[in-house]
């Protein structure tokens, strides 16, 4: 037999109608129900000892992203042009030039969709210099 110590949980499950949990859920936000639960029924609940994730804020923006990167072929096409820039093949045309800026332009929609999405607080990262950088 192996010896109990504090540190070791144990599950422990309820019953609860559907009214009973969404009563609990509404309680408890924006705390996990079992950190509300271990709160309301012990003076010092044990801490969680892994971190909290952040819910989805906009599940629409999220599947949207999700789903446009499935389509894309950007790892493989990025792959292509890395390439045929280190071979020096790549030419530059107004073609070209058009297309990166297109990629570039999807790429920027795509991160501001999942910033969003996942309720993180927008920030400017457009690639540009600050004004009076001279760079």
């Amino acid at each position: 037999m192996t010896e109990e110590t504090d540190d070791y949980t144990t599950p422990f499950s309820m019953r609860l109608t559907r009214a009973q949990r969404r009563k609990l859920g509404e309680d408890a936000a924006p705390l996990p129900v079992a950190e509300y639960v271990r709160s309301r029924l012990f003076a010092n609940p044990t801490p969680l000892k892994r971190t909290f994730r952040r819910p989805v804020q906009d599940e629409q923006s999220l599947t949207k992203v999700l789903g446009a990167l499935g389509r894309s072929r950007l790892g493989s096409n990025l792959n292509q042009l890395a390439k045929a820039v280190h071979s020096g093949s790549l030419p530059v045309t107004p073609e070209t030039e058009k297309a990166i800026l297109e990629a570039c332009a999807a790429v920027k929609d795509m991160r501001h969709d999942l910033v969003n999405a996942l309720g993180l607080p927008p920030d400017d990262r457009s690639g540009q210099p600050p004004d009076g950088d001279g760079a």
